[in-house]
């Protein structure tokens, strides 16, 4: 039974963002004080508009490249752009976010004696020669290539956690998030989930980069979200890096496949080469998880990508084919 003992004040930065918000959602419903701090780079208002009257959610536009003064009981960094159309547009941006933004909110932590969560990634495994990825794996990570804002920026990040929690005994989480999907996801982010969905809503050509072979693994946001809450909730001496993702692996293609099959689209698929740096194989090793979490995903992706494909569908109703047009990237 939920006592008002149990509330806490809970900081979500990046919170107005795709897992942000329903993050903030969730720890509402459990009956939370949520103070939402965004400074709508990616996130939108929008995401956010139905907790807006909520008498234990607060909304804060911020940036956390700079410090922050308030009291907060723990704290959830989900601040930076995750896709790489975002955070290529500034990649100097994107790495201050990381670094600075990650210094911020330990020193924050620090101060408030608050216990602190970093949304790490799946990034900072690089194009990983091993397979599937375990968290004691290093990477293979190009430093200076046109990811690398991201992919070092997230293993400073990581860096700093690890030294605050030597240095001055902060309590840490850090979270390796792998590829993740679900509503609310940015129509023009780059994303493959959210470029095959849209190109196959528009009857537009969908771009599949490289022969298609490569694999990711998609877990859906409410399964991402619900792992995260349990890390944060975990004891104390979890405090190594954990990941958060679905251990099934799916090709681009047949990633391509099944939205068209699902959305029942007209698109035909064309290919483009394969980006700079861009990972061969991906797939997490979540067995810390189900250990010492005891989380694992439950959503399969037939059943979340068509919650995401009606997502988009409404979104696509609500603006209108010619405002649609401008939500998709250009072929």
């Amino acid at each position: 039974m939920f006592s008002l003992d149990d509330r806490r004040r809970i900081l979500v930065t990046g919170g107005s963002g795709f897992l942000g918000s329903y993050l903030s959602e969730k720890l509402l419903e459990a009956g939370h004080e949520v103070l939402c701090l965004d400074n709508f780079f990616t996130g939108t208002r929008m995401n956010v508009e139905h907790l807006l009257d909520h008498k234990r959610f607060e909304l804060l536009r911020h940036d956390v490249c700079q410090p922050l003064f308030v009291e907060v009981d723990e704290i959830y960094n989900l601040a930076c752009p995750a896709s790489p159309v975002h955070y290529q547009f500034d990649p100097v941006q994107t790495t201050k976010t990381s670094v600075l933004g990650a210094i911020n909110m330990l020193g924050l932590a620090k101060r408030v004696k608050a216990k602190i969560l970093q949304a790490s990634t799946s990034e900072i495994y690089g194009d990983p020669q091993v397979h599937p990825q375990p968290e004691e794996y290093w990477g293979n990570v190009n430093p200076i290539g046109v990811r690398s804002c991201y992919d070092e920026g997230k293993r400073c990040a990581e860096t700093l956690f690890y030294d605050y929690y030597r240095q001055n005994n902060i309590n840490i989480r850090v979270m390796r998030i792998f590829n993740t999907y679900g509503p609310r996801m940015h129509p023009n982010d780059g994303r493959v989930v959210s470029n095959f969905i849209m190109q196959a809503l528009m009857n537009k050509p969908i771009t599949l980069y490289g022969d298609g072979m490569q694999t990711r693994s998609f877990c859906y946001r409410d399964d991402l979200v619900d792992g995260m809450i349990k890390l944060m909730n975990a004891p104390d001496h979890i405090s190594m890096p954990i990941n958060i993702g679905n251990p099934k692996e799916f090709t681009i293609k047949q990633l391509a496949e099944l939205v068209l099959e699902l959305t029942g689209s007209k698109s035909r698929i064309i290919r483009e080469p394969l980006p700079q740096d861009d990972p061969l194989q991906r797939k997490p090793d979540i067995t810390r998880a189900r250990d010492y979490l005891g989380w694992r995903p439950t959503t399969e992706l037939r059943e979340g990508l068509g919650k995401t494909i009606q997502y988009f569908e409404q979104l696509l109703s609500k603006h209108g084919e010619a405002e649609a047009v401008k939500l998709i990237p250009a072929e």
